[in-house]
């Protein structure tokens, strides 16, 4: 394994919560839900039956590891928030002849575990973890900034971005892999809200201990003073908006403070901490054209529940 690269910040963190917490609608990023105990629970949502967008993605990439290994072959592969790798394993399988991969993920501790065991397990492959919020703009190492490059954002992450910063996003992307490179994607389908609904409101409670485990995070690293048992998870479609938003309601009146910053909660009021957006196929590819992509492949499972897309960085 290469030396890694870090382009975190510890002040960033406090920063983005105190300013969430000040708006008129309380809100926190979803970027910090993975922490080590967040990445951990959130492995074991994508085990849950209710939970399809995993089993589904996965299956799509083991069908199609061929496919999309002809695409990305011989390139730098940067994988934009490094997950648990189960997904990028797929890909290092198929494609025999990468220059690197290049895991990007903002927490430290989880990317360079999953790192040193992508390294340990393909010894021929040069893996080089840059430690990095990949929603901003950061900048790569040399020997892969100099080289072919090709992305992989798996998971539907995509969803997790309003429009604007899904625009955003995908401009950066296109900007930073260049002439030649593509991305490959996962975007979730629109699809019976009732199945949305039963997908991230778990019978278990995984996906409650996984929304309020910001709240512990924030409570660990920043100070904070929130009791957990005066907040409870709440998972809800928003048809016309076309997304599931997750929540923390408050259950009472009650005031926390983080860092010595206080915050004064009513009964009932809520803390948005994710957007999933739902996307056809088409309106997707629109939003590649507009951000410097051209839509190339598109792949989806029997049921269309499911897509996955190599977007072509435009002439």
């Amino acid at each position: 394994m290469l030396g890694a690269e870090d382009h975190s910040s510890d002040n960033q963190f406090l920063k983005d919560v105190i300013e969430g917490l000040s708006q008129k609608q309380k809100s926190l990023s979803p970027k910090y839900f993975y922490d080590a105990t967040g990445s951990a629970l959130f492995d074991k949502i994508c085990t849950l039956d209710e939970y399809y967008p995993t089993r589904t993605e996965v299956g799509l990439l083991s069908d199609k590891a061929g496919e999309i290994a002809e695409l990305v072959d011989g390139q730098h592969l940067i994988e934009f928030g490094s997950g648990s790798s189960v997904k990028i394993r797929i890909l290092l399988n198929a494609a025999k002849g990468l220059a690197s991969y290049v895991p990007v993920d903002i927490s430290r501790e989880h990317l360079f575990g999953a790192a040193e065991s992508i390294a340990e397990d393909y010894p021929n492959l040069d893996v080089i973890p840059v430690c990095a919020d990949f929603t901003r703009s950061f900048d790569l190492p040399d020997v892969v900034d100099q080289g072919a490059k090709a992305g992989f954002f798996p998971g539907s992450t995509i969803g997790n971005f309003s429009k604007t910063e899904a625009h955003d996003f995908l401009a950066m992307a296109a900007g930073m892999l260049g002439d030649g490179g593509g991305l490959v994607i996962g975007v979730d389908l629109k699809k019976d809200p009732k199945m949305l609904q039963a997908a991230y409101n778990d019978q278990r409670g995984v996906t409650a201990e996984f929304n309020l485990n910001l709240l512990a995070r924030i409570n660990r690293e920043l100070g904070g003073t929130f009791d957990l048992d005066n907040f409870i998870h709440d998972a809800r479609y928003v048809e016309d908006k076309g997304r599931v938003e997750m929540h923390l309601v408050s259950l009472k009146e009650q005031v926390i403070s983080i860092n010595g910053t206080p915050f004064a909660f009513q009964k009932d009021e809520s803390i948005h901490t994710e957007n999933s957006h739902k996307y056809d196929i088409d309106e997707f590819h629109d939003i590649g054209r507009e951000t410097g992509f051209e839509p190339d492949r598109t792949w989806t499972d029997k049921n269309n529940l499911f897509s996955v897309h190599y977007l072509k960085v435009a002439a």
